[in-house]
């Protein structure tokens, strides 16, 4: 997997490299990507983002998986837990069997 960054640009910034791409001629795959990434990059409009760590931490702990997990379903607002609980078997007694009463 290839390294992952991030930047903030300026209006002007933005418009520059997307017009810096579309001087390439023929816009492949990957460049087309780079794009649309652009495009859509607007960090002014976006809200500071923050978890709520104490109810992952618990959530995670509870479940028995990692925090990540955790982020993982917040953020596809899955109802459901990442996985289910796991609740110990009971042991179940054995009770005898009723000897069945007989017609008549």
């Amino acid at each position: 997997m290839g390294a992952v960054w991030s930047a903030r640009f300026t209006e002007s910034q933005l418009e520059t490299l997307k017009d810096l791409i579309r001087i390439q001629g023929e816009v492949g795959s990957e460049l087309e990507g780079a794009l649309e990434a652009l495009e859509l990059a607007r960090w002014d409009d976006l809200p500071e983002a923050e978890l709520p760590w104490k109810v992952v931490n618990e959530q995670a702990e509870r479940q028995g998986i990692t925090e990540a997990d955790v982020i993982w379903d917040m953020a596809g607002r899955k109802k459901e837990p990442a996985f289910p609980i796991v609740k110990r078997q009971r042991k179940q007694q054995t009770r005898p069997k009723r000897a069945r009463k007989t017609a008549g």
